[in-house]
């Protein structure tokens, strides 16, 4: 495993995924400042990853068939830029064309990023994946403390701040291009050996998997958006306190990811994705029973460990069901798929204008019982050996 090429996208990985983190902290700021319904700002955080999401695997074939190092800076530029003007901006429509903006760049740096971090990992890629997948994580942890910060000391102006990480990580990861060209090299090499193996891809397992990570994303937006609200408005806690809430979900969730990667490599990816959603069968009913702030915040903590150890094990397996179009899988996991989690989005709002903040979240705690039966179908994916002999498994 390559570490310091890990190392560098995990980091972009965070930078990237600040913005993502960021914007459900700033809903409260654009809610008090333009007087939105919940679906309005819900909608804002569908016009992001709608449009990461839904363009994410097309930056993904792109980066099957051709090397395009600079879709890294470039990405996080934008994903950075975008979010980080809305603050500037006047009116709810701006917003949305700067959080599209900001949501093009998301797509850019993900599957690219992805794809390498595959070609890095050797035979341990969940253990890679986990680590890249913590990345993103620690962004969607900061990115709410940082812009709440910042936007309570200097008001809706403070989202300037999100521009600072990116343009960090674009300037490092420059100055690294010759590193991923090496690996491109590596990899392109060792695809020419191997020519004549005969790669089989599943794409029956693929689709159910890209349905679980679906599923997996609708009850993190439905958490993620509205963890704030509601220790704002049914808690009756202060806006920092929402932010810190989600953070300490979203944190919890480091920990939880590197369990995942390094438990899947052991025992297989199969097995940790549904202990995962099996876990939060239970957990997720039992954090909107509860009444006070004190049981919830401590529920939020295994919820979000239980939640990020599903992330690697699954991109890995969609990757592992399709060898030979890593950049395309890694585009459907990590973008698709997730825009049906973004896609949500305005639905869930709307419950929460129709039957309040709680029925928002009750709408998404009994969904991992489903995706744990559907789990059970996937099959073990298949072996270089299984590639070799063209034998799938299924």
């Amino acid at each position: 495993m390559k570490k310091r090429h890990i190392t560098i996208l995990s980091v972009g990985h965070m930078a990237t995924d600040i913005n993502q983190g960021a914007l459900p902290a700033m809903l409260p700021f654009f809610i008090a400042a333009y007087d939105l319904s919940y679906t309005a700002a819900a909608s804002i955080v569908f016009a992001v990853n709608m449009s990461s999401s839904v363009i994410q695997p097309l930056f993904g074939i792109a980066a099957d068939r051709y090397t395009k190092p600079w879709l890294l800076p470039g990405g996080l530029m934008f994903a950075g830029l975008g979010l980080g003007l809305t603050g500037l901006v006047d009116g709810y429509q701006w917003i949305m064309v700067l959080g599209i903006m900001s949501g093009i760049g998301i797509a850019a740096y993900h599957p690219e990023a992805a794809r390498l971090v595959n070609f890095a990992a050797g035979d341990r890629k969940s253990t890679a994946m986990s680590l890249f997948g913590v990345g993103g994580t620690i962004g969607f942890t900061i990115g709410p403390l940082i812009v709440s910060t910042a936007m309570l000391q200097w008001g809706l102006a403070g989202s300037l701040v999100l521009i600072i990480p990116v343009t960090i990580m674009s300037v490092v990861i420059i100055s690294h291009f010759p590193l991923f060209e090496d690996l491109e090299k590596i990899n392109n090499d060792n695809k020419n050996i191997s020519t004549k193996k005969t790669i089989k891809e599943n794409w029956n397992a693929f689709a159910r998997i890209a349905i679980i990570v679906s599923g997996r994303s609708v009850v993190f937006f439905g958490l993620n958006i509205f963890i704030p609200i509601y220790w704002i408005n049914v808690l009756g806690q202060s806006k920092m306190t929402g932010a810190i809430a989600l953070s300490i979900f979203a944190g919890s969730g480091i920990i939880g990811n590197i369990f995942g990667g390094n438990l899947a490599d052991r025992i297989g990816q199969k097995k940790v994705t549904l202990l995962g959603f099996l876990s939060l069968s239970v957990l997720l009913p039992l954090l909107i029973a509860v009444e006070s702030v004190l049981p919830a915040t401590l529920l939020l903590i295994p919820s979000g460990f239980m939640l990020f150890t599903t992330y690697s094990p699954t991109i890995v397996l969609g990757q592992k069901y399709l060898p030979g179009r890593v950049g395309l899988s890694s585009g459907v996991t990590l973008g698709l798929a997730v825009a049906i989690g973004g896609g949500a989005a305005p639905f869930i709002g709307k419950l929460a204008d129709i039957y309040g903040v709680w029925m928002a979240l009750a709408s998404v705690a009994f969904l991992p019982i489903f995706l744990f039966l559907l789990s059970l179908t996937l099959p073990e994916p298949p072996t270089e050996m299984d590639n070799a002999a063209g034998t799938p498994k299924d």
